[in-house]
């Protein structure tokens, strides 16, 4: 090839180009690519996502409609919890329970560690933990009966009853329903992000930038307890809408006026009061997400403490029940 740049074709021939359009071209090829691929896998996840979500669906409404179909026969004594296949459905049913003591097993015993992704005993734990409970119900065919029997209903409704809070503040502190642990340095290096995206320099309106610094330091260094931190939990949107709305009223003069000095035109003015109220926006929620994940994660250690004991008194509850079923 001559000295200027070439490109090598199928054919072996020799092809002059200049290097500035072949590397730019080559280079918008290779972005091309990359979002193209970027938009293969987004839409693989919501193809997954979807499935997941149509498979969750079928077996919630399967469950329901078979819970729905037994209480509309409990009068007409098709099962019996003594004999036949109410009886072999509260067998399975307690079955069931005593798998559920797979998942945590899977987790901390060092040779289950290889069985499988812990996104999947998840799965399981919860079906399980929706069946399980389910069939046992209809096992008892919706009635009390004994002392024994009692108990143990009642503690498998507040083990139920657990598993539904546990998995409504495991949903809060991963990323999504089977990810994995998020961390509260991973939090705010997003939030931080987030704020840079926002698109616009405040350095122009310090007061304002003071109070959402201010009310940040205020809501993160806030030390309770657990009851101290679900009512700042409870209570942190409406502190941070009655914040918002202060620093619009605040933002609108200082808008004006420095768009006065500068020469915005309407224009150029409304398009910078969206972009501070945006950046307002952005930089309250950051700090809600933030404070809401510290709350979210003392709660879930809370929550390992107490589910436990919960469960152990369901099984010694249900080991009381068969024993005296079979002896009495």
């Amino acid at each position: 090839c001559p000295s200027r740049t070439c490109v090598r074709v199928p054919s072996g021939d020799c092809q002059m180009t200049d290097i500035t359009q072949t590397s730019g071209g080559y280079i918008r090829q290779q972005k091309r690519s990359e979002s193209g691929g970027r938009r293969d896998n987004k839409n693989a996840g919501g193809i997954r996502s979807l499935l997941r979500g149509f498979w969750t669906f079928l077996f919630v409404a399967s469950v329901s409609g078979m819970l729905y179909l037994a209480w509309r026969v409990r009068g007409e004594q098709h099962l019996t919890a003594e004999s036949g296949v109410g009886y072999a459905l509260g067998i399975v049913g307690s079955v069931m329970m005593l798998l559920l003591m797979l998942y945590p097993l899977r987790k901390k015993v060092r040779f289950m560690r290889r069985l499988g992704s812990i996104r999947h005993w998840f799965r399981i734990h919860m079906m399980l933990g929706i069946l399980g409970p389910a069939l046992i119900l209809i096992h008892g065919n919706f009635r009390l009966g004994s002392l024994n029997s009692n108990v143990a209903l009642f503690a498998m409704l507040s083990v139920v009853g657990s598993g539904l809070i546990g998995r409504f503040l495991y949903s809060k502190i991963h990323a999504g329903l089977y990810g994995r642990q998020l961390t509260l340095a991973e939090l705010r290096s997003d939030t931080d992000a987030i704020r840079r995206r926002a698109g616009l320099d405040m350095a122009e309106f310090p007061q304002v930038v003071e109070r959402l610094h201010a009310f940040e330091a205020d809501t993160l260094s806030r030390r309770g307890g657990v009851l101290g931190g679900a009512w700042d939990l409870m209570t942190l949107g409406g502190r941070a809408r009655r914040l918002r709305r202060g620093l619009r009223r605040e933002l609108e003069p200082a808008l004006r006026e420095f768009g006065r000095r500068e020469g915005w035109n309407r224009r150029t003015l409304r398009s910078r009061r969206r972009s501070a109220r945006r950046y307002v926006s952005i930089y309250l929620a950051s700090i809600r997400r933030v404070a809401a994940f510290r709350i979210y994660d003392r709660l879930f250690g809370l929550w390992h403490v107490l589910h436990l004991p919960l469960f152990i008194l369901l099984v010694l509850a249900a080991v009381a029940h068969v024993v005296a079923v079979h002896l009495y």
